[in-house]
């Protein structure tokens, strides 16, 4: 599906109906360690992502909790697969996530989300990595793929348009700068879209971009082992 990464990267699953791993009270987030308060602080940034009214709610729920951890929420989907499965994207400020940083996350939202109780049926938790065709969401997304292609939505149109792909050449004054092939001849290829107008951003798989990938993976062995790709938990083995 479009709502999931190409790329396995690094994930963690929770299925429905899981016990939870710990026991966890509202006044948890607001009572957290001076040096998570410090690191929640210093990682909040703004996302530019349009998301549902329940997909808000639990970003607000759990964000301070992944921040107070050294990592930052990428992503909230609620999706209808496996009947209904929470899928939650983080990485930290180097645009890491690795397996065991997967795990932390998950048994610090786990319980939280128990005491919230946002979603009013069974779900799947699942906490993974962006993956190689990441969603872009913070204004230093636009920046650190400058050059790669992505495919973006805008919220409201922009010259009778909402849907651009093209390659990202930065951020200039708020605006991430696209340039457009399929534009009239001799018209500006370069669109500014203002970031408070994306709705959705994504880069797009090509040789440039898994070639990049193939060389960070390369360079960083905990993320160079198969085995750490994919993870699903049992209810037993959640206890």
């Amino acid at each position: 599906m479009d709502e999931r990464s190409e790329d396995p990267g690094a994930l963690l699953r929770r299925p429905a109906g899981g016990p939870a791993l710990g026991i966890a009270t509202s006044a948890m987030q607001s009572a957290m360690w001076p040096e998570r308060q410090k690191k929640a602080k210093a990682l909040i940034e703004k996302r530019y992502i349009r998301e549902t009214g329940l997909e808000t709610r639990i970003a607000a729920i759990i964000e301070r909790a992944i921040n107070g951890l050294g990592f930052e929420l990428v992503r909230v989907k609620v999706l209808p697969l496996n009947g209904c499965t929470l899928q939650v994207m983080a990485e930290d400020a180097n645009g890491r996530f690795t397996i065991t940083d997967c795990e932390k996350v998950s048994q610090e939202i786990n319980p939280i989300l128990d005491v919230e109780d946002p979603i009013d049926r069974a779900y799947h938790l699942e906490v993974s990595s962006p993956g190689v065709d990441r969603p872009l969401v913070r204004e230093r997304d636009f920046t650190r793929w400058a050059g790669h292609e992505a495919r973006v939505e805008l919220a409201d149109m922009v010259n009778g348009r909402k849907r651009f792909r093209g390659l990202i050449e930065g951020v200039e004054n708020g605006q991430v700068l696209v340039n457009v092939p399929d534009v009239p001849e001799g018209a500006d290829p370069i669109f500014k879209l203002a970031l408070d107008n994306i709705a959705e951003a994504k880069l797009i798989l090509t040789d440039r971009l898994l070639a990049e990938a193939a060389a960070l993976q390369a360079n960083d062995t905990d993320l160079d082992d198969p085995e750490i790709e994919t993870i699903e938990l049992s209810p037993e083995e959640m206890n």
